[in-house]
């Protein structure tokens, strides 16, 4: 039995399995289906004809815009955002007469991470904290943390902050102010000031 919180919304031209929890102030838009044994956080919103699962956890304050499916073996952590047509493979080498659904690798996105319309994530990468993928970009390595990555394949061509803001040189956040550091030419952090 599926357990969706009495605050949760899901439009009537959607579909909830068997054996899911949906959070408190969670929208589930049209034409949706959310399969078994998924759990969906509080206040996400998934967008026109979203699948989730199954076998999919989607982390609280996440938004997952129009035609985007979230096959098992992917993970959404807390604050992702997936734009309109991103996509998420689960196989390498698909064949549509090869079964290969033993085959599945995992691809975790971690806290904050966004990615942009019609972008590509091939499985078994992660994506780091507060990551920026751009709109069309094929990720096809993981992705370090705050990393601003473009293009097919996606390369790094910088840093975002946690507030979206692009870092130029000095790696203060032009929106809010927050400074950070490179601790080795491929890992950045948040400087927390005492």
């Amino acid at each position: 039995m599926s357990k969706i919180n009495k605050s949760a919304f899901v439009h009537e031209s959607s579909y909830v399995d068997e054996n899911v929890s949906i959070g408190s102030g969670t929208k589930v838009w049209h034409f949706s289906h959310i399969l078994k044994n998924c759990n969906i956080g509080e206040d996400c919103s998934l967008g026109q004809n979203v699948v989730i699962g199954p076998n999919v956890s989607v982390g609280s304050n996440v938004k997952i815009q129009n035609n985007v499916s979230v096959y098992e073996g992917v993970t959404l952590e807390d604050g992702v955002f997936c734009g309109p047509s991103c996509v998420f493979t689960n196989v390498n080498n698909p064949r549509s007469e090869i079964v290969r659904k033993d085959e599945f690798r995992k691809t975790i996105v971690r806290r904050g991470a966004s990615i942009g319309a019609n972008a590509t994530i091939i499985c078994g990468h992660e994506l780091g904290e507060y990551c920026f993928i751009a709109a069309g970009a094929v990720v096809t390595k993981k992705v370090p943390a705050y990393a601003l990555m473009v293009g097919a394949p996606a390369r790094q061509i910088g840093w975002m902050s946690k507030a979206g803001g692009r870092l130029g040189d000095d790696l203060i956040c032009p929106i809010e102010g927050t400074s950070y550091r490179l601790s080795s030419p491929e890992k950045l952090e948040e400087i927390i000031y005492e």
